[in-house]
C-alpha cells in the first residue's frame, strides 16, 4: 500500500525519510572495568559491520563513580546516510534482529524528544559479517534512526512500513 495513502498526507514531499542512521558502541565500561587499553579489534569489528570507518568520542568530564577520565575513550561511533543508512536497516531488521531468540519486537516508548527512534543490540556477535570465535570482547551497541517526520505517530507508521515489528 502506498504510505502516502496510508497517512493520508497531501504531498508527496511531506512523507518522511531516513536522515541518518547513528551506530555507537559505548567502549569507556571496558576501559575503566576491565582495563582495556587496545580498541582497535572492536573498531575492526564495527567497520566490518557497518562498511564504514568510526571514529572515537571522548569523555569531556571526568566522573569518578563510573572511574571515567577525562579524555579517555568513551564511543566509537559511526554516522550512515543514503544507500548505506537504508541498507544497514535491512540487515538489522531481517537478519540480526531474528538470530535474538529473546526478540519479540521493538518497543514504540523508545522515541525521543526529535522524534527518533533509538534502540540497542545486547551483542554485536548476532551480525552475520562477524564470527563469534573471532569476538573477545562484545559490547552492546545502540542504533538511533533520525527521520524527517513531524511526530512519533508518522515516525511509527513510517518505520512499520519498513518492516519494523513494534509492540
Amino acid at each position: 500500500m502506498n504510505i502516502q495513502k496510508e497517512m493520508g498526507l497531501a504531498n508527496i514531499h511531506q512523507v518522511p525519510r531516513i536522515l541518518s542512521v547513528v551506530v555507537a558502541m559505548w567502549i569507556w565500561s571496558l576501559a575503566s572495568r576491565k582495563w582495556v587499553k587496545d580498541f582497535s579489534q572492536l573498531e575492526k569489528n564495527l567497520h566490518t559491520i557497518t562498511w564504514q570507518r568510526p571514529y572515537y568520542i571522548y569523555s569531556k568530564k571526568a566522573v569518578s563513580n563510573f572511574k571515567l577520565r577525562e579524555w579517555m575513550h568513551s564511543m566509537l561511533k559511526v554516522t550512515l546516510r543514503g544507500y548505506k543508512a537504508l541498507a544497514f536497516l535491512m540487515k538489522i531488521q531481517k537478519i540480526v534482529l531474528l538470530r535474538n531468540r529473546d526478540f519479540v519486537w521493538l518497543s514504540k516508548k523508545s522515541f525521543d524528544w526529535r522524534w527518533w527512534y533509538s534502540f540497542g543490540l545486547k551483542s554485536i556477535t548476532w551480525f552475520p559479517e562477524l564470527h563469534p570465535d573471532d569476538v573477545q570482547l562484545d559490547p552492546w551497541m545502540q542504533v538511533t534512526i533520525s527521520t524527517s517526520s513531524p511526530n512519533p505517530w508518522v515516525t511509527q507508521k513510517f518505520l512499520e512500513h519498513l518492516w519494523f515489528i513494534f509492540s
